[in-house]
């Protein structure tokens, strides 16, 4: 006869990590299934909604996305730009948040984010904000934190042959920003770590444009417990730290109507002194979770796509000499004996304006804006797009390589003389 032998206790009883894990497993399993039918489902609808609308044979999966560019893909975009285009931009819906919400945690929903009663409230307290008159005095602190840009690139010269110039035009576009919203004058451009402030805006727009492309850290989970997630949240952390003192202590004077009466009689009104002394028609300002949006906001746009767009300005000029040193010839006739620019003399410097519109034209610092539509649209020859879908009006001029295909004129080569005949064409393309 052969023995029983004793089985092992952890055979017989499961561990409470176990009996945890197989639940775990099934709910996600379930949840992936669940997601799988959904999207399967909503892309079902609007492959239904969209086989009435002319276009390339599209992959299962891809779409169309192997295809943009190609001249077949080209062909069919300026076939709807032409049948649709002035439905499409009549658009009032709101902006679409697929990459705007990751600025939210940093410059909450100001003006880039809002949309509808809430967005043209704000629109209306921050006009006056600017008006020639209140822009006139930012020419000259702009130019001293030009002079300082331009100092730094006569010393780095002497270093190296090249200089990468975006790091420093930004610096400078962000001192700039600094004097004009706060009245803050800093030497963040000679010092970048010197100023706590100064650096968390800078890390926070490296950090989101990395989020942007890193697709993992579109996850909000994921993001918050990566490393670069818990340096996002510090980063914001110390600016809102920073802009609500500020905004505390500019609020605490204006009660002080002596130091009101200062503040109306400056040189200059600064960002926030024009956001704090605005009321609407019911005397109603703005809150103070509002005040940081708007100046949180307009520290981030202001200083980020100027030195993109100035960046790629001076990309422009080096690849064409010839206008360089037409703008170069211009700029030095107007100054005379001066060594800065004026308010007046920017209205003189015609054909440098011609470039820097040509040079927007073709990299444009936005090259896109999105829209979510609430409802459906109908169009003339009743077709119809469905409600929630995400449209992308790309503005970038030489976008399409195939001048032959283009029902409007469109030049894909730099020319100040392209930029006298109007504005930018406009693409729409629509992702499911």
């Amino acid at each position: 006869t052969s023995e029983l032998s004793p089985v092992p206790s952890t055979r017989l009883f499961a561990t409470p990590s176990s009996l945890l894990l197989y639940p775990t497993a099934g709910f996600c399993l379930i949840y992936v299934l669940l997601k799988a039918i959904q999207l399967y489902r909503k892309r079902q609808q609007l492959l239904k909604a969209f086989e009435s609308f002319p276009g390339p044979p599209s992959h299962w999966l891809y779409g169309h996305s192997s295809q943009v560019g190609k001249d077949i893909f080209v062909f069919m975009v300026c076939q709807l730009l032409t049948l649709y285009l002035s439905s499409l931009l009549n658009f009032t819906d709101p902006k679409g948040l697929t990459i705007y919400k990751f600025l939210i945690p940093w410059i909450g929903k100001g003006l880039l984010i809002l949309h509808g009663p809430k967005w043209f409230q704000h629109r209306r307290l921050l006009t006056p904000g600017f008006h020639y008159d209140v822009l006139k005095p930012y020419v000259s602190l702009m130019a001293e934190s030009t002079k300082v840009m331009l100092d730094k690139w006569e010393w780095l010269i002497t270093v190296d042959k090249s200089v990468e110039l975006f790091e420093h035009v930004s610096l400078m576009t962000l001192d700039s920003i600094m004097k004009c919203a706060f009245s803050c004058h800093s030497n963040c451009q000679t010092d970048r770590d010197s100023d706590y402030y100064i650096k968390a805006v800078y890390d926070l727009t490296y950090l989101v444009f990395h989020r942007i492309r890193f697709f993992p850290f579109h996850n909000d989970f994921i993001y918050r417990i990566s490393s670069q997630g818990r340096r996002f949240q510090e980063a914001c952390r110390l600016a809102h730290q920073h802009t609500d003192k500020v905004i505390k202590e500019r609020k605490t004077s204006l009660q002080d109507q002596q130091e009101l009466e200062k503040i109306q009689k400056k040189k200059y009104l600064d960002f926030l002194d024009i956001l704090l002394c605005a009321k609407d028609e019911n005397g109603a300002g703005l809150s103070d979770e509002d005040l940081r949006a708007e100046v949180d906001t307009f520290m981030f746009e202001g200083h980020d796509t100027t030195a993109s767009g100035v960046s790629w300005l001076l990309y422009c000029m080096a690849l064409h000499p010839e206008h360089q040193q037409r703008c170069r010839e211009e700029i030095k006739e107007i100054l005379g004996d001066r060594e800065t620019i004026q308010w007046d003399d920017l209205g003189k410097m015609t054909y440098s304006t011609m470039c820097i519109k040509e040079s927007l034209r073709l990299y444009p610092p936005v090259p896109g804006v999105s829209r979510l539509l609430s409802k459906p649209i109908t169009f003339h020859d009743g077709r119809t797009v469905p409600e929630g879908l995400f449209s992308l009006f790309l503005l970038k001029g030489p976008i399409l390589p195939s001048a032959a295909y283009m029902p409007l004129p469109l030049k894909s080569h730099f020319g100040p003389e392209c930029s006298t005949g109007g504005g930018r064409e406009r693409i729409s393309l629509c992702f499911p």
